[in-house]
């Protein structure tokens, strides 16, 4: 054996709208190229085009049908949509693999039951950031984006199993440090 974990790792990234999530996945992914780290893609109820992000796009009744099958290692709703974490995650996860997903900091508690190793990543980005990323991507009128900005969402900073990266600058900056994190979780323990 090489000293490394039977069972594999999640690294869950999660942070608001706008703050740059994927192109930081994307960016740390692209690093790790030579380690054997993957991307969960996610299963979303919405067609076409989900900013950066490579998704699955489904029906509401095809989530919902894959949800009674036992299809989402984790599901959740927000913004009028359903995303789910296919349940063939969990069988890469005992394969030893390390993956990285596009989660939900409303989700946690579900990614923290389901999953018995995971790190948090706590991607963040100033206001005036995310509201110039949130226009540039045009996927909201001006009311929802403003509604975005002043939703309510959990604090994070606080919690042992979570890391902040600030991506309010250089995407190099976030994405070094996403990556140097992740390619860590490669390291045999001794």
């Amino acid at each position: 054996m090489s000293g490394e974990h039977s069972d594999g790792t999640l690294v869950v990234v999660v942070g608001p709208s706008g703050a740059g999530k994927d192109s930081v996945i994307n960016f740390a992914l692209d690093r790790l190229s030579g380690l054997a780290v993957h991307r969960v893609r996610r299963v979303i109820t919405r067609a076409g085009e989900a900013g950066g992000e490579d998704h699955e796009a489904i029906s509401p009744g095809g989530f919902e049908a894959r949800l009674a099958q036992g299809g989402f290692a984790v599901s959740w709703s927000a913004h009028g949509l359903s995303y789910g974490i296919p349940a063939d995650t969990l069988v890469r996860l005992r394969q030893g693999q390390i993956l990285i997903a596009n989660g939900s900091r409303h989700a946690l508690d579900h990614f923290r039951a389901k999953f018995a190793r995971i790190r948090i990543v706590n991607i963040v980005a100033s206001p005036e950031v995310l509201a110039k990323r949130l226009v540039t991507r045009g996927r909201e009128s001006e009311q929802e984006i403003l509604a975005r900005l002043q939703r309510r969402v959990p604090d994070l900073l606080d919690e042992p199993d979570v890391i902040t990266i600030d991506n309010s600058g250089s995407i190099e900056i976030a994405g070094e440090r996403l990556a140097a994190l992740v390619a860590e979780l490669r390291q045999p323990v001794l």
